[in-house]
């Protein structure tokens, strides 16, 4: 098996374009939302972090089960960037760009190879 063989999958790459994403606009809300913040970054990073991790298990039922984790946290996002757009926290035109982005990502971890 080859060794961090993720870094090729467009998912992951997907993922890490939008954990920058949403690394870049929770920055500007540690003043005012910090808890919210700190969740909507960690549950990004776990989309990463799972796609990683399921990719160096030994069998592809394994490595679903991680998948389907990245699936979770990528829901997890979308309910902090929810409730962020209740807070005003982000436009709605943000919003919807990236529960677009997030759609990508869970449509393309189904197949991530």
């Amino acid at each position: 098996m080859e060794v961090f063989r993720f870094l090729k999958f467009k998912v992951y790459q997907e993922s890490k374009a939008f954990n920058r994403d949403i690394y870049l606009l929770a920055r500007g809300w540690r003043m005012k939302d910090k808890s919210l913040a700190d969740q909507l970054v960690r549950a990004s990073i776990s989309v990463c972090l799972d796609i990683a991790e399921g990719s160096a298990k030994g069998t592809d039922k394994d490595f679903r089960r991680y998948i389907q984790n990245a699936l979770g946290s990528i829901s997890e996002v979308v309910s902090c960037l929810d409730l962020a757009l209740s807070l005003e926290l982000l436009s709605k035109e943000k919003y919807l760009t990236l529960v677009d982005k997030a759609l990508i990502i869970a449509k393309t971890a189904w197949w991530p190879f």
